[in-house]
């Protein structure tokens, strides 16, 4: 019940125009006044008849009101041709097409919302989800507001003790000196160095406080920037910030669409947006909620559906003719014929709402797409221009690669006295690299973790290395580490299970434990020499690298044993990408790294790019984008300014430049771009400012799939304008010539208007072959 009286609330001007038509229908000719009234045009309209006239003039001093505040807004008031209907029909006497046309009116702004909501469905579950509420902690000396509290207590009671008497001075003053004597003397500035405990955090009723005692609730928007913020189980992080509990378990899927949960630590960096697991957490509070990044992500998807792209601004221009052609017709039927009546029936066909609805939903419908699929468009300009992209520039390290070297392979020694295989070499590794912060170290440890969960699946070793069978307590069991030890530029070294394990440089390797090389014996030569001789000797053991190819070398108890070798590997998917981009009409695609020209065309060719361009500096990467961006705008300049218009609207002239990067060591290129894309993993800033449009899982996949969304979103919006204009003009000529009358052509123009909006959300369906 409660539902139906919503429902009446919403739309209370078309339940208003339902009742009309009853009344106009049982009353119409129910005159209690007789024949007093006479009107020249309407002659004596009964009560229902009179109720439908009243209704028929508010609805056209609403509309009339209506377009004078979209002219004001500097936008088109078309809505002229429902006003002229109205009042065409209404001067004819057809109260009834009047009614219809009222009628097609208010359905009308019912139907548009309906398809605004469908196709802002996907924005609308993104700002729903946006946290709303904060708990800030309670608990004493870590929230802001506490250590503030205790601090002006503290200040207070220091104010007290300068007001003590003389008499308690002297015996202050011996007892300090006495105390002074056993622990040291205590300055004054050593006292402000600690914080006073207030009292409440010794009270015996501390430790009973009741759970909801410990946080209160304050809305998002007042959580201040060092706050201490409790998360409960579910729950949405609130803002952004530091995680101070010990481990936390993060729902990321609402931000980058990670379908598995991520484990982090204390000290680790949360983002707003992210779903708690099951426990508590606590977090101290980094930024703002304004400024943080599920609300940054929220700005930019309301930001782009609020926008008005090319094809918005250029349908409302050409609604402006299509007034002006019905008019004409109209006009000439009704001169044609001598029947006036004739004017209103084409008036009440003439429909401009597949421009003024169909494209604007096709657009808000493409955008939702986007977001869904975990793409961030800042305008609806870049969803427009994506369908025309002619040329593609991509990033190396990092977009067409993952972001860390992989280990691809571990050539192992023959004949040393440690008798390991390559797991194993890879897993005693991979634990000291776990305590590295140097670029390799990510690479090694995660090929680390991966050996060591092929051992502990192993039935026939053990984690010691011996043949054998498997027993219940290795598979329980964890390398035993300790004495870690980095050194910078150089490498890492440990204990791992009792073996000295040193990774790294292969001088750092092939030292021993006292920092001296093997001495290798030479005639005629010095032990320094033998030193040097030492690790070429290891060196000379080992095959030669490719270009593109680094390694670390390992060394068990002062023993080289195994180098590990790694590669920017490209990303799994990256050679499908650019095939998929090709298919979609993109020819066009380069590839722009600082790196090496042979380790660059390594990975061209397995990801399939003939366009390569190496060992640049940042600003010959701009230089480039600029050469092709301003190549294509020159000859989009030598068209006249209507066709740039049309292309830019409605075309499918392809002769946009889209830049692929990081969006934080390419930003000077993204900028250079027409559209700059920015791979993030939902977890760095995603509003760069550099970048028109932000991939938030961290997917190059997600490259081709924005060009397929905006192709179809282009292709769905022009099928919807044709038909619905193509109908429209087609039943106004056949309504010149009398084959319509006026009331059903109220009503097939409804039908039209339904036709082309929901055509428009065919957007929202994924069908294959999409963008093609």
């Amino acid at each position: 019940m409660s539902r139906f009286i919503n429902l009446c609330k919403e739309h209370t001007t078309l339940i208003v125009v339902l009742v009309a038509a009853l009344c106009m229908a049982f009353f119409g000719s129910w005159r209690p006044w007789g024949d007093a009234i006479s009107l020249t045009l309407l002659g004596n309209p009964g009560v229902g008849q009179w109720l439908v006239i009243i209704l028929v003039l508010y609805m056209v001093i609403v509309t009339v009101k209506s377009i004078i505040d979209d002219i004001r807004e500097g936008k088109m008031g078309v809505d002229l041709l429902a006003v002229l209907a109205m009042l065409a029909t209404l001067s004819v006497g057809e109260l009834w097409a009047s009614w219809a046309v009222v009628l097609m009116v208010v359905s009308g702004e019912v139907i548009e919302n309906y398809a605004q909501n469908k196709a802002e469905g996907n924005i609308t579950e993104l700002l729903k989800a946006s946290p709303q509420e904060a708990h800030i902690s309670n608990l004493p000396g870590i929230g802001r507001e506490q250590v503030a509290r205790e601090e002006a207590e503290a200040a207070q009671e220091s104010v007290q003790d300068t007001t003590e008497s003389a008499e308690g001075a002297d015996l202050d003053n011996a007892n300090a000196d006495a105390a002074s004597n056993q622990y040291g003397r205590a300055t004054s500035s050593s006292r402000s160095q600690f914080r006073r405990v207030s009292n409440s955090a010794h009270s015996p009723n501390t430790n009973a406080m009741k759970a909801s005692n410990r946080f209160h609730t304050v809305p998002v928007e007042e959580v201040q920037i060092g706050d201490v913020v409790v998360v409960l189980p579910g729950e949405r992080v609130p803002v952004d910030g530091e995680l101070l509990s010990g481990s936390a378990t993060l729902d990321l899927s609402a931000i980058n669409g990670e379908p598995m949960p991520r484990e982090v630590y204390a000290g680790a960096r949360i983002v707003s947006g992210a779903v708690n697991g099951s426990a508590v957490l606590l977090m101290r509070a980094t930024a703002l909620a304004q400024d943080s990044q599920y609300q940054r992500i929220v700005q930019l998807v309301s930001a782009a559906r609020d926008s008005r792209g090319a094809a918005v601004r250029a349908a409302d221009v050409m609604a402006v003719p299509f007034t002006v052609l019905s008019l004409i017709i109209a006009a000439a039927a009704w001169i044609v014929s001598g029947v006036p009546l004739r004017f209103a029936q084409v008036l009440v066909l003439a429909t401009p709402c597949p421009l003024l609805i169909a494209v604007p939903v096709a657009f808000v419908a493409g955008a939702g797409r986007l977001a869904k699929a975990g793409i961030v468009v800042k305008t609806q300009t870049v969803l427009e221009s994506l369908a025309r992209v002619s040329h593609m520039f991509f990033d190396k390290t990092g977009t067409l690669t993952v972001k860390q070297p992989q280990v691809i392979r571990v050539d192992m020694l023959p004949d040393t006295k440690q008798h390991f295989d390559e797991d194993h070499i890879l897993m005693m590794a991979g634990v000291v690299e776990t305590y590295s912060v140097h670029i390799l170290a990510k690479g090694i440890a995660k090929a680390g973790g991966e050996a060591y969960g092929r051992l502990r699946n192993d039935c026939h070793v053990d984690h010691r290395g011996k043949t054998g069978t498997a027993t219940a307590r290795f598979r329980h069991e964890y390398p035993v580490v300790s004495n870690i030890n980095e050194q910078a530029g150089k490498g890492v070294s440990g204990v791992v299970d009792g073996y000295s394990i040193r990774v790294g440089r292969l001088g750092f390797a092939n030292d021993k434990a006292d920092g001296f090389q093997p001495v290798v014996s030479k005639v005629g030569s010095s032990q320094g020499t033998g030193s040097a001789n030492s690790a070429r000797s290891a060196r000379s053991r080992f095959a030669a690298l490719s270009p593109d190819e680094m390694a670390s070398y390992v060394s068990v108890n002062g023993e080289i044993v195994a180098r590990i070798v790694l590669r920017d590997v490209p990303r799994p998917n990256a050679a499908q990408t650019l095939q998929t981009l090709r298919d979609l009409g993109v020819q066009n695609i380069t590839m722009l790294t600082g790196d090496k020209a042979a380790s660059a065309q390594i990975v061209a060719r397995e990801v399939g790019i003939d366009d390569v361009r190496a060992e640049l500096f940042p600003e010959d990467k701009v230089s480039a984008v600029r050469e092709v961006r301003d190549a294509a705008h020159a000859a989009a300049e030598a068209l006249p300014a209507w066709r740039r218009q049309w292309d830019a609207a409605f075309s499918s002239r392809r002769d946009i430049t889209m830049m692929v990067g990081d969006g934080v060591n390419d930003a000077p290129v993204l900028a250079a771009a027409d559209i700059g894309v920015a791979i993030s993993d939902g977890t760095s800033t995603a509003a760069s400012e550099s970048a028109e449009m932000v991939i938030m899982n961290d997917d190059i996949g997600a490259v081709s799939q924005a060009v397929r969304i905006a192709r179809r979103t282009r292709r769905v919006m022009l099928q919807s304008v044709l038909i619905g204009l193509g109908l429209a003009l087609a039943c106004m000529i056949a309504a010149a010539f009398n084959l319509i009358p006026v009331v059903v052509g109220a009503f097939v123009q409804e039908a039209i208007d339904v036709i082309s909006i929901l055509w428009s959300l065919l957007v929202l369906v994924e069908r294959p072959g999409d963008g093609k």
